[in-house]
């Protein structure tokens, strides 16, 4: 992209001053930046660091993920395949200062590798991060190759060329370096509104970029709330914007976060039964899954009955038609001890029974159900089954308890009810009596 405002043609113009990444650097970066590897191949050691290789002293040394080098005594993560040649790709970054900008340096670092050989590498700067006081970023970078399905596949040959605004938002932008050059530089800026020197896991370009424009991460800084903050940046979790009053009640007993998604959700439940958010018992609780839990369960109960009141008035039709159809066997009950069937008479009664039963007797509205009677069968007064007899060949067709199961009481719940069958019958019969008689 061709530089056209006035800050984009500094910006190219300042970059132009910047000496390149010093061989000191680069030394450094090959030392502490990447993992040393050995492989074994051929009933020997080697080591892709310094190219010895020696046999192992026995059997079970071949099978361990972490071995030492006998001569540079580095330690080696095992390649779990024999590879000949081996490849590793990272990232290191370099803070610097020029013209007034806090500049991030990216550098992408390969290491080659082969057995028998020492590893070569290659350092090529990327990407280059230009923030100003403000807080504002401008990018310049190499391009990539389009065709790849690597985001990063850089093309090594092109210049570094200044970046649109809406780079910002690109993976590419968010690159987190594996470790950040000793000794940065920084403005006077970010020292003044928390910056250490620690990066607490976040990319060095999106944890400058926050502590100079947004006092949220400030303050998380300032008051040692790290954690936060690295939800905050990295997960872009707006919700801390939204519980700001309940992080303030953590900042102020020092209180540590886990499980962040958990805390917010239950903070949210905070808010919707208006708890005090500056209570640290309430913000604070020594069993977070716990009381969460408890306010989901509570939640759902309160907008369970506001929910019925929404369906009371269909409920109330509803059982005009299930009393059109259903009324002659109103009053049915059969009973033995402390067993008891009877077929339910109101559309609420299948609301309340799918609700003690947790079936779908009220979901799947069978009270319209024309060719069948719904009948509940109760032990000492409580709903152990449902049962759907089909009209009018009173075949049994349901008999179901919690969960669509079988409750103990099934077998003799079926015998009461064929020993009964008969008054249902009974009962039809007199109804079409009386249609004939009218």
């Amino acid at each position: 992209m061709i530089p056209k405002t006035a800050i984009e043609k500094e910006i190219v113009s300042l970059s132009e001053t910047l000496a390149p990444v010093a061989q000191k650097m680069q030394g450094w970066a090959e030392k502490n930046i990447f993992l040393k590897w050995g492989v074994l191949s051929r009933g020997k050691f080697h080591c892709l660091d310094c190219a010895h290789s020696w046999k192992p002293d026995a059997m079970k040394e071949s099978c361990q993920r972490y071995i030492n080098c006998s001569s540079c005594n580095g330690k080696l993560k095992m390649h779990q395949y024999n590879q000949a040649h081996l490849k590793e790709i990272e990232y290191f970054a370099v803070l610097d200062v020029c013209g007034g900008f806090q500049v991030v340096r990216i550098i992408c670092s390969h290491k080659d590798m082969k057995k028998n050989c020492m590893p070569a590498y290659f350092h090529k700067e990327v990407m280059q991060h230009w923030i100003n006081e403000k807080g504002e970023v401008r990018t310049l970078s190499l391009g990539t190759n389009v065709f790849s399905q690597a985001y990063d596949s850089w093309k090594y040959y092109s210049p570094l060329e200044i970046r649109p605004k809406t780079f910002e938002i690109s993976p590419k932008y968010r690159i987190n370096p594996y470790k950040v050059y000793p000794s940065p530089k920084a403005i006077s800026v970010l020292k003044r509104n928390g910056f250490k020197g620690s990066f607490y896991g976040i990319a060095p370009q999106v944890l400058f970029t926050a502590l100079l424009k947004d006092s949220y991460a400030e303050t998380l800084i300032k008051t040692g709330q790290t954690d936060f903050l690295y939800h905050y940046l990295v997960s872009h979790s707006q919700r801390i914007r939204e519980n700001w009053q309940a992080v303030k009640t953590c900042i102020r007993n020092n209180c540590k976060v886990k499980d962040f998604g958990l805390w917010e959700d239950y903070i949210s439940l905070l808010r919707w039964f208006k708890k005090d958010l500056n209570n640290p018992i309430m913000v604070c609780p020594e069993n977070l899954e716990e009381v969460h839990d408890r306010l989901v369960e509570k939640k759902r109960l309160i907008q369970r009955r506001q929910h019925i009141k929404e369906l009371r008035q269909e409920i109330q039709q509803a059982q005009i038609g299930y009393e059109e159809q259903k009324k002659q066997f109103f009053g049915l009950e059969f009973t033995r001890e402390n067993l008891s069937i009877c077929v339910m008479e109101s559309v609420h009664d299948f609301l309340e029974q799918g609700d003690m039963l947790r079936h779908c007797v009220f979901a799947n509205e069978y009270y319209k159900k024309r060719n069948s009677l719904i009948l509940s069968a109760k032990f000492e007064n409580k709903p152990v089954e449902t049962i759907e007899v089909a009209l009018p060949s009173l075949e049994i067709l349901q008999c179901r308890g919690d969960k669509n199961k079988v409750s103990p009481h099934h077998k003799q719940i079926l015998k009461l009810l064929h020993q009964n069958l008969y008054q249902i019958k009974k009962r039809m019969k007199n109804k079409k009596e009386q249609r004939a008689e009218n």
